[in-house]
């Protein structure tokens, strides 16, 4: 039995009741990154000796009876922008290529608690700026269903390695798209919570206001169980909000009787992919043929999204990889005459082209003469896309769309082309100005056979019932990762 075919809830069943040993486990997720990486390049760091030290000593606690939760002895994979104390934390980017935290991120923290064997940090597009993981340091990752395609971004690390079946499952963080899209493109699982649901500490930030961590995993019942272990109230994180409403998996109900599915029409309008709309339309009927009431409407200012968004998330990421500069942490450069010089050489050096054009962008919009232009009317923007959406969810439990308007690009589509790469977050970034939960998950194939995913988005703090919506349609669909990979040797 290969332990890697397992859903992450399926493998710590077999660990709690003494079949699979976490050693084995870990061993199990280590040999098949060994055998995969060199193909798809998902991870930065991989911590071979540290997996199997904190495997012993869970395998200890799981014999006493101290840990008995439903993840305890599975491997897990981390996007290497949340911090982990003692290992290399480096948002993919040369700049931060030797940064080592003496601190770990809450989330993360939660799942050491939870008993998770840390296997390593997953590869991201720098400081999660972009949407195909082209744009790190560490070479381009690529999507397990084709290589010759983009597994997504920024958290494209953590789809491709839960889509090859190197670890169970995986953290990402979403700022404008990086869960859903990826988990899209590569065929598996992810949620986007409500923003303030999951604690940011330890989170190197990207877009503060926008920015959020969540699962990515093979079904929904892992998501929900993960969401679960990760949802606490962090009083190191201002942000964070107390609620009790965490047991998710209270959520894993097979019925959407009379449960209200609103599609906005404006998702389905000019430059979608045919393969795509056909499928998401396919899966809201397999909703309303289970008892659901869906309804077409207008959402209203969705073409405003994406220029809101980007001047937001602009804005906030020049003000936070300000601190980036030389003289405290991560890389500084070897030759220069003075303090400014030095600055100016340790960010020219450290920093991308993407992460150059995003800092460049939000000090312009942030300067003395476009403040008022730009970025107070994104920000205005931005409270009337939530007011659209307030008002959407006084008729609808949920809204249903597409994750992006077409299947993973091929390699380097999009980098030539950087406004594509913008305008493919078109359906995703609303979600992250209005603050919403949304989960993305598999419903069919293009004729390429790659994943076409969709995209069910909640009211504020209302994860489950996006979670009972997915689990009634994965249910219904017995969605099944076909045996591509598998086939292939792989």
């Amino acid at each position: 039995m290969d332990l890697m075919q397992l859903t992450a809830v399926e493998l710590g069943k077999k660990i709690a009741s003494g079949e699979v040993s976490v050693v084995e486990a870990t061993q199990a997720a280590l040999d098949r990154i060994e055998k995969l990486e060199p193909d798809y390049n998902c991870f930065v760091t991989v911590d071979k000796e540290g997996s199997f030290a904190q495997a012993e000593t869970i395998q200890k606690k799981i014999d006493n009876g101290e840990l008995t939760g439903p993840l305890a002895g599975v491997p897990v994979a981390i996007k290497d922008n949340m911090c982990l104390e003692g290992m290399l934390t480096t948002c993919s980017s040369k700049i931060l290529s030797n940064f080592k935290p003496t601190y770990t991120a809450d989330a993360v923290i939660q799942l050491q608690k939870a008993g998770a064997v840390i296997i390593g940090k997953t590869n991201m597009d720098e400081f999660a700026m972009g949407s195909t993981t082209e744009t790190s340091y560490y070479g381009v990752t690529k999507n397990p269903w084709d290589i010759s395609r983009v597994p997504g971004g920024s958290s494209g690390g953590s789809a491709a390695a839960v889509a090859a079946e190197e670890v169970p499952y995986a953290l990402g963080s979403d700022t404008g798209g990086s869960i859903r899209q990826p988990a899209a493109f590569c065929g598996v699982t992810g949620i986007k919570p409500t923003y303030g649901r999951v604690s940011r500490y330890g989170l190197i930030a990207y877009g503060s206001s926008l920015d959020q961590i969540g699962p990515l995993a093979k079904d929904v019942t892992d998501c929900a169980t993960i969401l679960e272990i990760i949802s606490k109230h962090d009083k190191k994180d201002s942000t964070s909000v107390d609620r009790e409403d965490t047991d998710f998996t209270s959520a894993l109900v097979d019925d959407v009787k009379g449960m209200k599915i609103g599609i906005p029409r404006d998702y389905f309008g000019e430059g979608i992919d045919p393969d795509v709309k056909e499928q998401v339309l396919a899966a809201a009927k397999v909703l309303e043929a289970k008892g659901a009431i869906v309804e077409e409407f207008d959402l209203s200012l969705v073409e405003y999204a994406i220029p809101a968004y980007y001047i937001i998330a602009s804005a906030e990421a020049s003000s936070n990889l300000e601190r980036f500069d030389g003289v405290k942490y991560g890389y500084r450069t070897d030759s220069f005459t003075d303090l400014h010089n030095m600055y100016k050489k340790t960010r020219s050096e450290g920093f991308g082209a993407e992460v150059k054009r995003r800092i460049m962008l939000g000090s312009f919009v942030l300067s003395s003469g476009y403040y008022d232009a730009y970025y107070l009317k994104a920000l205005r923007t931005k409270a009337l896309i939530k007011q659209a959406f307030d008002r959407a969810f006084e008729t609808y439990d949920v809204i249903l769309g597409p994750v992006a308007p077409t299947t993973a690009l091929k390699l380097g589509e999009s980098l030539s082309d950087p406004l594509k790469m913008y305008l493919g977050d078109i359906y995703t970034v609303s979600v992250n100005l209005a603050g919403l939960p949304g989960i993305s998950l598999p419903c069919g194939f293009d004729k390429n056979g790659m994943p076409v995913g969709m995209q069910l988005v909640g009211n504020a703090f209302d994860e489950k019932t996006i979670i009972r919506a997915a689990y009634a349609f994965e249910r219904t669909m017995s969605y099944k990762r076909p045996t591509t990979l598998r086939e292939r040797g792989l």
